[in-house]
């Protein structure tokens, strides 16, 4: 059932709620301010047939989302992230063709978001590993005073999540966490449910849509647990807009095309991302990925976000180099940087880990998580 639909059986039924003013918009409001925009467009001229494009288009990957994760007109759907980004514009969207709610978020706050869905009953939600790190940092007592036991399906994208994090929101939530790894781009789409992504940890699923491969420097496909660049066949041609260099470059001679991911596939054809190719470090000859570095420095009981880089080093190239934001600013300092340089070396080998930390008020994050890892590294390598 769609809105239209669901307008015409279910005016009052809210189609939008806006979790910090309550405010609250019915499926017939829906409709009505739809076709006020529909006759604003023919005062303009407009016509039917003519096409108008305000982020993306309406495609039939709202019913694959749909289908995939049981959406439906009893769905409650949070949305923590901003909708200027495609991924969550589109479930949201996803969200009202079937009649569902959706309960957004102007900007996340992890205790206003476990509010929410034990006030609003959510069924859905969709997130970005910082959010679960932020939730996870919450005191004990504010994690377990709200219920969120509506919750059906938590999907997380946009970034790697730490295993350590994603086994303890499944220990909390339940085996409600599904994860998938896409691009706006459409080249390929994989996913995971909880159930197997506990028998293997740290995937990002199977293709749905698309085939993976993984290729190496020489551009020739590599096997089962070997490390190299992600592509995919099999999807949407695309091209960036003004960018011909970098489109070329997306593509390589058997027409397949990469995000910039590294990673490999396993003996089942499970994806496992490694990082970002651009993210590597070489330091003494050896690559160095620092996602496995940021992974233990966010578990550390003090730490709120980390970056991990690459900055030149006269003998070896490159050296590791972390930023920490902290949770508590007055912890910074000579003491703390040589607690954290160690607690990554209890985890990980050595040349893997930070040989010098500095501190930070707040990491340049954007509002959908990612990281602007090149704004540390100009600074630093300037």
């Amino acid at each position: 059932m769609g809105f239209r639909a669901e307008a015409l059986e279910h005016p009052d039924k809210p189609a939008i709620v806006m979790v910090e003013s309550g405010e609250t918009v019915s499926y017939a409001e829906l409709s009505d301010g739809a076709d006020q925009y529909a006759n604003y467009f023919r005062l303009l001229g407009f016509e039917a047939g003519d096409s108008i494009a305000f982020t993306l288009d309406n495609c039939p990957e709202f019913y694959a989302i749909c289908e995939l994760y049981d959406i439906s007109a009893d769905s409650i759907y949070l949305s923590p992230a901003p909708l200027y980004h495609a991924a969550p514009l589109r479930f949201n969207l996803a969200i009202l063709s079937r009649g569902g709610t959706s309960v957004i978020m102007r900007r996340f706050e992890p205790v206003a978001a476990l509010e929410a869905i034990e006030k609003y009953h959510c069924t859905h939600s969709k997130w970005v590993p910082t959010m679960f790190i932020r939730m996870l940092k919450l005191p004990e007592t504010a994690r377990q005073q709200h219920d969120v036991s509506s919750m059906q399906v938590a999907i997380h994208a946009a970034a790697p999540c730490p295993i350590a994090v994603k086994e303890r929101m499944i220990e909390w939530w339940g085996p409600v966490i599904n994860e998938y790894y896409a691009g706006t781009e459409g080249s390929g789409f994989c996913a995971v449910a909880s159930k197997d992504w506990l028998e293997h940890k740290g995937t990002v699923g199977r293709p749905l849509f698309g085939a993976v491969h993984i290729v190496g420097d020489d551009g020739n496909e590599m096997g089962a647990g070997r490390i190299g660049t992600i592509y995919f066949s099999g999807g949407t041609d695309f091209e960036y807009l003004n960018d011909p260099d970098k489109t070329l470059t997306a593509y390589n001679a058997q027409g397949w095309s990469t995000l910039g991911d590294v990673g490999y596939l396993d003996d089942e054809g499970y994806l496992y991302l490694t990082d970002r190719k651009a993210y590597m470090i070489i330091s003494g000859g050896v690559n160095i990925y620092p996602q496995e570095s940021e992974d233990v420095l966010v578990m550390h009981p003090r730490v709120a976000d980390a970056a991990v880089f690459g900055i030149p080093d006269e003998e070896m190239g490159e050296q590791v180099k972390a930023v920490i934001q902290l949770i508590d600013h007055a912890d910074e300092g000579p003491d703390m940087a040589a607690e954290l340089i160690a607690y990554c070396r209890d985890h990980l080998s050595s040349i893997k880990c930070p040989k010098s930390i500095d501190f930070i008020e707040a990491l340049p994050r954007h509002a959908t998580g990612k990281l602007y890892k090149r704004l540390l590294k100009d600074k630093y390598c300037s």
